[in-house]
């Protein structure tokens, strides 16, 4: 055989060889999206869920041949640009309205009562010092935490017992809850930004007491009076 039929016939090999790959390829079944009626169970668990849905819950939910992943990235694409988004937070997913419309929407939806100032300075605390005593919050703050204050997060959702410190007195342990992640758009606690980040002001003199690093809604001068602490006793 000359060498122009081996190279003839090695070519022919060539081709045939990767004509078969090319129909090998096209047999493998892709990844199959999901199916319609898997997203519409994953529509109605987030809609109908008060709290953030993890992937964990979706999948204990969809057929097993489901990819969780790819049921999410679904819903997210078709919400996306709508006036109810899919937004990943604390954890998990939630349906939310878009940011934009917010202004609009207040005109006729009653806005919660914010938290007062007192309240939004302790939640800053704990936020950036959990777990963490009441003593550390009221050593921070420069002054006194009442317990109407802490009742008001707790009411809240936004903060939850974390054990105790085994110290005399064993102390409650404070910190912040999923709630917190969700209320806050987090998805992660590590999310927070740096307090260096935060801080508008110049460093405050030694000896000055500074706000925490969430900035707090005003509050009234009451709370400041409740918050006061207790006077020094007269010197006999």
């Amino acid at each position: 055989m000359s060498d122009d039929a081996t190279q003839t016939g090695g070519q022919g090999q060539g081709a045939d060889w990767r004509d078969g790959a090319a129909n090998t390829a096209r047999s493998l079944p892709s990844a199959a999206a999901p199916t319609e009626s898997s997203l519409r169970l994953a529509e109605a668990l987030v809609f109908s869920s008060a709290a953030p849905v993890s992937a964990r819950a979706l999948t204990q939910l969809l057929p097993e041949s489901e990819d969780t992943d790819a049921v999410i990235t679904t819903l997210r694409e078709r919400y996306a640009g709508r006036g109810v988004e899919l937004v990943e937070t604390a954890g998990g997913v939630q349906f939310r309205t878009a940011p934009d419309l917010a202004p609009a929407l207040r005109k006729v939806i009653e806005v919660p009562r914010r938290l007062p100032r007192a309240a939004m300075e302790a939640l800053a605390i704990i936020a950036y010092h959990q777990p963490c005593t009441r003593a550390d919050i009221e050593e921070i703050r420069g002054t006194a935490l009442s317990q109407q204050t802490l009742d008001a997060l707790l009411d809240a959702k936004l903060v939850e017992p974390r054990g105790r410190r085994e110290t005399p007195g064993r102390p409650t342990l404070w910190g912040t809850t999923r709630q917190f992640l969700a209320q806050f758009g987090l998805m992660d606690i590590r999310d927070l930004p740096p307090r260096g980040d935060l801080l508008l002001e110049a460093p405050a003199p030694t000896g000055v007491s500074r706000e925490p690093a969430l900035t707090p809604d005003s509050g009234s001068q009451a709370d400041a009076a409740e918050e006061a602490p207790p006077a020094a006793p007269d010197k006999a």
